[in-house]
C-alpha cells in the first residue's frame, strides 16, 4: 500500500457491453492510469436476468469491450475489473464474463492471474443469520422467512470494495466480480494505494456510470483522480464535459439523498462538497466525508411466479377508441367465460392489458384523462401457473379482441391490426424481485469467496 500518492482511475460505460469509442479509451490509457474498468450491471432492468441467469447484453457486446479492456490493462501493467458481471453478478452471470476472458486470452496469447469474486450466499448461511436475528427488511418490505430464501430462484449479496482489495492484494489483474455496490472496484484500487475512504467513495460514484457525469450523456470514458482529499473528473471523449452540474446529477443518481448514500460499512457524506470547475471540461470535488457504520450487505433475489405469454394489436376505430374501456371489460368478462371452458381456472391465471396512446405508460396515474388517440396499440399479457395455461388464455384472449362486437361498430371482420405473425409470442419463466433486506456481517469477506487462476 502506497500513501500521499495521486490515483487515476479510468470507467469505459455505463454497463459492460454498452460500448466506448477505442479512441477514448486509448486516451484514458496515454494518462497511466492506475487501473480501467467497467460496472457490468444493475436491477433496472427488471428480475428476469438474476432469476434466468441470462445476461443483460449479448456475448458479441461483452466480448467487444472485455477484448479492448483486457488487452489495455496486460499492455500497461494495470488491473482490469468488472463489478456485477453480467448484469446481474450472479454465477451463471460470472462464469460468462470469465470464460470470454478465457477467450480474449487466447486469440492474443497473453498471460495473467484472474480473480472470481463470487456473490451467491450459501442459503443455509442466510437462515442462520435470519434465525439470530442479523437480517432486516428495508423501507416497507416483510419480514424476511426461511420460506422466501427457499423459493428464491437465485439470491446475490451486494460486495463492497474489500474482495477486490483482497484480489489485488493477491496479485490479481483480471478481477470480476459478482453483484457488488456499483462504486466498489475503483474504491478498492483507491484505498489499496492509500486513499481515504472518502475520496475513495466519491471517486467510485463518479466512475459506476463512466459519463454519466459529462454532457452530453453517452457511453464514453471517464478518467478521474483522486487524492488525499480530492477528487477530479474528466471525460477522454473531447467533444463531452464535466461541469459542476453534470458532477452532481451523477452524485445523485440512483439515490433518494440529494447528500448522503448508504454503503457498506459506512455513509458517504457530502453536504459540505464544494465542486468547482477547473476548466471547461474538467471538474474539482471536494470537502466528501465518510461516517463508519456497522456492516451490511444488501441482499437481491429473484423469484418465479409463472410463465408468459403476449400478443401486440393496433385499432384505429375511432367508434372503439371512443368506448375504450367498456370494450377492455366486456374483453376481460368475455375471455375469463372462454378460458374457463378449457377447465383452466381463474386462479391459474392473469390478464393484463396495457393500452399504448392511452395510458400504457403512467396507468392509473396518467393525469390526462380525458384525451382521445387517433390510434391505440394494445398489448396483451397472459401470466400463467403454466406455460400451456399461458398460452392457451392468451389465444382466447386475442382471438376475443378481435372479433368482440361494440355498439356501432360498421366493421364485421376484425377490429384489430397485428403486426406479427404468429401473433402469440412465449415469453417463458418469469420472475419478481423478492428480497429487499440486508444482512449484517461481522467480515466483510465472509460472503465472497475468491477464486484464482492463471489464464
Amino acid at each position: 500500500m502506497k500513501t500521499n500518492e495521486v490515483i487515476r482511475m479510468a470507467s469505459v460505460s455505463g454497463i459492460l457491453g454498452y460500448g466506448f469509442p477505442e479512441a477514448s479509451l486509448n486516451a484514458a490509457l496515454a494518462r497511466k492510469p492506475h487501473m480501467i474498468g467497467v460496472d457490468g450491471g444493475s436491477s433496472d432492468p427488471g428480475p428476469h436476468y438474476l432469476g434466468s441467469g441470462q445476461t443483460l447484453n449479448s456475448k458479441m457486446a461483452m466480448k467487444r469491450d472485455i477484448s479492448l479492456l483486457v488487452r489495455g490493462a496486460i499492455t500497461n501493467g494495470i488491473p482490469m475489473m468488472i463489478g456485477t458481471c453480467g448484469g446481474a453478478g450472479g454465477e451463471p452471470h460470472l462464469q460468462a464474463c470469465a470464460e470470454i476472458v478465457r477467450e480474449v486470452a487466447r486469440e492474443h496469447n497473453l498471460h495473467f492471474k484472474m480473480a472470481l469474486i463470487h456473490s451467491e450466499p450459501n442459503r443455509d448461511f442466510l437462515k442462520n443469520k435470519l434465525r439470530s436475528g442479523k437480517i432486516t427488511a428495508l423501507d416497507q418490505a416483510p419480514e424476511l422467512t426461511e420460506a422466501d430464501i427457499d423459493r428464491a430462484s437465485r439470491i446475490v449479496g451486494m460486495m463492497g470494495p474489500e474482495p477486490h482489495r483482497k484480489a489485488l492484494e493477491a496479485g490479481a489483474q483480471i478481477i470480476l466480480a459478482g453483484r457488488g455496490t456499483d462504486p466498489s472496484p475503483w474504491v478498492a484500487l483507491a484505498m489499496h494505494h492509500g486513499i481515504p475512504a472518502a475520496p475513495a467513495w466519491y471517486a467510485g460514484k463518479m466512475l459506476e456510470c463512466a459519463c454519466n457525469a459529462a454532457l452530453p450523456k453517452r457511453h464514453d470514458v471517464l478518467l478521474v483522480t483522486v487524492g488525499q482529499d480530492y477528487v477530479e473528473a474528466e471525460p477522454m471523449n473531447p467533444e463531452l464535459s464535466c461541469t459542476p452540474l453534470s458532477v452532481a446529477v451523477q452524485a445523485l443518481h440512483e439515490n433518494a439523498s440529494p447528500i448522503v448514500r448508504y454503503e457498506p460499512g459506512g455513509i458517504s457524506d457530502t453536504t459540505h462538497c464544494k465542486i468547482e470547475a477547473v476548466s471547461p471540461r474538467v471538474v474539482r470535488i471536494t470537502g466528501m466525508k465518510w461516517d463508519p457504520k456497522s456492516y451490511t450487505i444488501k441482499l437481491e433475489a429473484a423469484e418465479q411466479v409463472g410463465f408468459s405469454a403476449i400478443a401486440f394489436a393496433g385499432a384505429r376505430d375511432p367508434g372503439l377508441i371512443s368506448q375504450l374501456d367498456s370494450f377492455i371489460e366486456s374483453i376481460h368478462a368475455s375471455a375469463i367465460t372462454k378460458i374457463s371452458a378449457l377447465g383452466i381456472e381463474p386462479h391459474l391465471y392473469k390478464i393484463v392489458m396495457r393500452l399504448y396512446g392511452k395510458d400504457g405508460v403512467m396507468g392509473a396515474w396518467e393525469p390526462q384523462k380525458n384525451m382521445t388517440p387517433h390510434e391505440v396499440g394494445i398489448l396483451v399479457e397472459v401470466i400463467g401457473e403454466t406455460q400451456e395455461i399461458a398460452n392457451a388464455a392468451l389465444a382466447l384472449t386475442r382471438v376475443t379482441l378481435l372479433h368482440t362486437d361494440f355498439p356501432g361498430r360498421m366493421c364485421k371482420e376484425g377490429n384489430m391490426a397485428f403486426p406479427f405473425s404468429p401473433s402469440d409470442i412465449e415469453r417463458g419463466a418469469i420472475y419478481q424481485f423478492s428480497m429487499q433486506h440486508v444482512v449484517h456481517i461481522e467480515d466483510p469477506l465472509e460472503m465472497f469467496p475468491i477464486e484464482y487462476e492463471m489464464v
